[in-house]
């Protein structure tokens, strides 16, 4: 099986260095691209995250900013979810699979504009969602609007595929549980004609495995090595989810050219 692997620009931001590798870059500030994949081939039109609302003011408080830390969260004209799709002749109905990681607000704030699509999260973290009453990088209602949890608990849940900690969503098509980032965080692999694919949150960007350094916002550094373990050693090209350098990388946004098979 071979897919088209296409990213989508959704949103910016700025973070403090030591957001980005773990207790390092304390005098930086970083630039984060937030992206969406969007997935192709076989019967299967997939995205890995729906984006970030379209009033970004969900996602920053007015004297917090974003993160807490005077950082907002900005976008170009044409960048929201639906435009995106738009400019590669789709529309969120036309999505087949929605896969959410990690679970949080700039992840699953659109989720129910997808009326068609499976959702696909992972089982760990939906339990630890579902049974967690406090948490310092987890708070509740600010991971996913409650209203969106009973969309998904009731309307949607036909269609809510809960992941193994290693799973696969169609041929060729397959997810792992990567933990580091959030307890909800996992490993998109998807195969093409340019070889293995991976996209995933548990690093934030290429820099986290060419120095071999966690990620800053880590909720365990022991799964945070173990993944990129798993994914330097897979040969595969790795998608940070935040980096900007891979539309430097893949120009356009187009990682591989069009599958195989139509």
């Amino acid at each position: 099986m071979s897919y088209r692997v296409d990213l989508l620009p959704v949103a910016w931001t700025e973070v403090p260095g030591p957001q980005v590798y773990w207790m390092a870059d304390w005098d930086r500030w970083h630039r984060f691209r937030f992206q969406v994949a969007l997935i192709r081939g076989h019967g299967v039109t997939a995205l890995v995250n729906a984006g970030p609302a379209e009033d970004l003011t969900v996602h920053f408080d007015p004297e917090q900013g974003f993160f807490g830390e005077g950082s907002r969260m900005w976008r170009a004209e044409g960048e929201f979810i639906v435009d995106q799709l738009a400019r590669h002749g789709l529309a969120p109905a036309d999505v087949t699979h929605l896969v959410l990681t990690p679970l949080t607000l700039y992840t699953t704030v659109n989720v129910e504009r997808f009326t068609n699509a499976r959702i696909a999260i992972s089982k760990t973290g939906w339990v630890h969602f579902h049974v967690t009453h406090e948490h310092p990088h987890d708070a509740r209602d600010t991971i996913m609007l409650p209203h969106l949890t009973a969309h998904l608990v009731t309307d949607a849940w036909p269609r809510v595929q809960l992941l193994e900690d290693e799973d696969e969503l169609a041929p060729g098509l397959r997810t792992w549980w990567t933990g580091a980032h959030h307890r909800s965080s996992i490993c998109v692999d998807v195969e093409t004609n340019a070889g293995l694919v991976s996209i995933t949150d548990a690093v934030f960007v290429l820099g986290n495995l060419e120095r071999d350094h966690p990620i800053g916002i880590c909720s365990s550094l022991e799964e945070a090595i173990v993944a990129q373990r798993r994914l330097r050693e897979s040969g595969a090209i790795v998608l940070p989810l935040y980096d900007p350098g891979n539309f430097e990388r893949h120009p356009g946004g187009v990682v591989t050219a069009q599958s195989r098979t139509p």
